[in-house]
């Protein structure tokens, strides 16, 4: 009777109800029509399943990331990235790769990242003769790197469903995180070589400037490198870390006189908001997910992979190109609270580790946030750089490339996320 399930869901989004009230309409209608599963045992898994320490990181990083743009440290980091990489063919198009890359260790949400640096990222790029279009473009696309360099939003959320350790999960990021970045500014630099795209370039800025960006931007640097110190030696949990990296933002942002007290509420106004929106996602999904785990879904789900082939490589290419359907019209944070506790069991009974595993959904997941119909990211972009929906998706469609190799390479080479957690905390 699952299929029932199942297709009342696709109806719903279908009719273009919002995902958050589709999954528990959907729920509730199967109850009522099967009345199989005692109501009440939904509604206990809703309860336990917003009963977890560790998804308090989830607020705390966001609110230091909001902190953070409204102490004007997304210019400064900008400013340092133009220096550093602002001369090379592409100009700017490398220095929003870049500048997501250091603003990555701050936030852990995409679309918080494309908002508040992007608005940043646009204007200049705007200013110095790129397009509004590609400007937009690479700024959504770098955007993705955010959840994937530690902190993260989704990481949190995965490691909660699948019961793996938020540290390791985080470590594991930081080396997919920076090949995908490369291999982003490789594609832009093809673009600009070829010219497919007017990329002015900034003249050489001289040591002495390099410098004194550096120092403009030391305070805003530091806040990773503390995140990832604090990771490494164990000095303090994720969510200790994200109430410590919230702290400093605020004392960085009143230091620099550049945090008032009307940009300290509005940031604590939109992480409720932010917050709200997640935590009402994840209520909402839970039923759905409890009705999956108590008609024994994951076995099922087991056995039909399994039919298809008991090769890990095959299996993990289907379920790939499944996450990456789903993502296109699903939101990320229901398709983790779905999937999550359907997948996790299956890869492990293959052999495949459950923190790779994260990595590669998390990726999958992220590019889904990029792709039509329902791409969030492009949406977000598209009221920043006030551009037309479909100039944008031409300049985001190269991207593509990069990406789904990256995917692929991520996939079948587990030593790439495995390789620093293992090598930190043994294993």
């Amino acid at each position: 009777m699952i299929w029932l399930l199942l297709l009342i869901l696709a109806v719903l989004v279908l009719f273009e109800m919002p995902v958050a009230f589709a999954l528990p309409t959907s729920a509730l209608m199967y109850l009522i029509i099967t009345d199989t599963i005692p109501p009440m045992l939904v509604v206990q898994r809703i309860a336990s399943g917003l009963e977890s320490y560790v998804l308090l990181a989830i607020p705390l990083f966001i609110l230091a990331g909001n902190l953070f743009n409204s102490a004007g440290i997304a210019i400064r980091i900008f400013d340092f990235a133009v220096a550093c990489v602002g001369h090379i063919r592409g100009s700017l198009g490398h220095v929003n790769i870049v500048a997501s890359v250091i603003f990555s260790g701050m936030s852990g949400v995409a679309q918080a990242d494309a908002a508040g640096l992007g608005a940043v990222e646009v204007r200049e790029m705007k200013r110095h003769g790129f397009t509004p279009e590609f400007s937009a473009a690479i700024t959504a696309v770098s955007s993705i790197i955010g959840p994937i360099i530690p902190p993260s939003g989704i990481m949190i959320i995965y490691a909660v469903l699948a019961n793996v350790s938020v540290p390791d999960l985080f470590l594991a990021g930081i080396v997919p995180g920076v090949l995908m970045s490369l291999c982003l500014m490789a594609m832009v630099y093809w673009l600009a070589r070829t010219g497919r795209i007017e990329a002015p370039v900034v003249p050489r800025r001289t040591p002495v400037e390099v410098g004194r960006a550096f120092w403009r931007a030391l305070p805003a640097l530091a806040a990773p490198v503390f995140l990832i110190a604090g990771i490494l030696t164990g000095f303090a949990t994720p969510t200790q870390l994200g109430a410590l990296t919230a702290f400093y933002a605020i004392i960085l942002g009143f230091a620099t006189r550049e945090l008032t007290a009307a940009n300290l509420w509005i940031s604590i106004k939109d992480t409720v908001i932010t917050c709200g929106v997640l935590v009402f996602i994840i209520a909402a999904a839970t039923p759905f997910s409890a009705i999956l785990a108590l008609e024994g879904v994951p076995q099922q789900l087991a056995n039909i992979l399994l039919s298809i082939s008991d090769n890990p490589l095959i299996v993990l290419l289907v379920v790939n190109i499944a996450l990456l359907i789903f993502g296109m019209v699903m939101d990320t944070t229901a398709i983790l609270l779905v999937a999550v506790p359907v997948l996790v069991p299956v890869m492990m009974s293959l052999g495949i580790d459950p923190v790779h595993f994260g990595i590669i959904m998390v990726i999958n997941l992220l590019i889904g946030t990029l792709t039509p119909p329902f791409g969030v990211l492009l949406f977000v972009m598209i009221d920043v750089a006030k551009v037309e929906y479909k100039p944008l998706l031409r300049q985001t469609a190269p991207f593509y490339i990069p990406l789904f190799l990256f995917l692929i390479v991520i996939t079948y080479w587990p030593g790439l996320s495995l390789s620093l957690p293992a090598y930190v905390f043994g294993g």
